[in-house]
């Protein structure tokens, strides 16, 4: 059964959407005259997916649920991208939702001794939320020493919004912060009873005004593949293609990874980065002994 929350989170999603369109998008007349409201009305997105005003003000009001056939007309009459269209089915309680997986996540030694080899390559393992499972020494010495960390905040958009040297870091901090913003949005779809999440979220919320607008933008966005560009403080700016590859013994553990063209100037400054990362590796063992 899809609770209450959920229902009122579907209704705020078709809000939000509903507002971003206007009746040229979707095809409709311009009346000229003044609209009372941002976007579309209800009762022309009700006409546009052939379902009554009543039914689909009761959806937008989180007092029932949407059938199947119901969702995937919504989704096209409101232009939704495949990320937003398997949200508003998660919400829905549809069979694109998983089930709650609850308990504390652990990598497999398999997968660790994966990101150990990628000697050239940095790669972390997010879990539910964004928490950061395991990493490689590359991806410590690029974003950050993820074990000085106690495991608790070892988060991902945790870290973009309250770590200083995250918005340093990333060229573009605000499209970054809103790719997280968006990500967790869609976890939550899928697990909006966790505990943990509502947690984050409300810290969140509380430290940060731009992660409590974004959040109610309601704005979704999947673990993909994508482009950013690093200011990094050790071998300077670093355009990096990052992928995703979901595990098979666990599709809530997302292995990232940022590679660069071979002969770039970025795929250069990896390998005097892994070189930097390694001396300090090994300052840091001699020190110890």
């Amino acid at each position: 059964m899809t609770s209450n929350a959920t229902l009122n989170e579907l209704g705020e999603f078709l809000k939000k959407r509903r507002a971003e369109l206007s009746p040229r998008t979707v095809g409709l007349p311009e009346t000229g005259g003044p609209r009372r409201v941002t976007g579309l009305r209800r009762e022309e997105v009700a006409q546009l997916a052939s379902i009554s005003t009543d039914y689909y003000t009761r959806l937008e009001q989180g007092r029932m649920q949407a059938s199947a056939p119901v969702l995937d007309t919504l989704a096209r009459v409101l232009h939704l991208d495949d990320d937003e269209r398997g949200y508003l089915f998660r919400l829905a309680g549809r069979p694109t939702a998983r089930a709650r997986r609850p308990g504390r996540q652990k990598v497999q030694p398999q997968l660790q001794r994966v990101l150990d080899d990628l000697s050239a390559t940095p790669a972390i393992v997010q879990g539910r939320r964004g928490d950061i499972l395991a990493w490689n020494a590359l991806a410590a010495a690029l974003v950050t020493d993820f074990a000085r960390i106690p495991e608790k905040h070892r988060n991902y958009p945790r870290l973009v919004f309250i770590d200083p040297a995250m918005r340093g870091l990333y060229a573009d901090w605000k499209a970054s912060a809103r790719i997280a913003v968006a990500q967790l949005r869609m976890e939550a779809a899928a697990y909006p009873e966790d505990p943990r999440l509502i947690e984050l979220v409300g810290e969140l919320s509380t430290r940060d005004a731009q992660f409590a607008q974004w959040w109610g933008d309601h704005k979704v966005a999947a673990r993909t593949v994508g482009t950013k560009t690093l200011h990094h403080p050790v071998v300077g700016e670093l355009v990096l293609d990052w992928d995703t590859l979901t595990a098979n013994t666990d599709p809530d553990q997302h292995l990232t990874v940022w590679t660069a063209a071979p002969g770039s100037p970025t795929h250069e400054r990896l390998r005097t980065l892994a070189s930097w990362a390694a001396d300090q590796n090994m300052s840091a063992s001699s020190s110890l002994r």
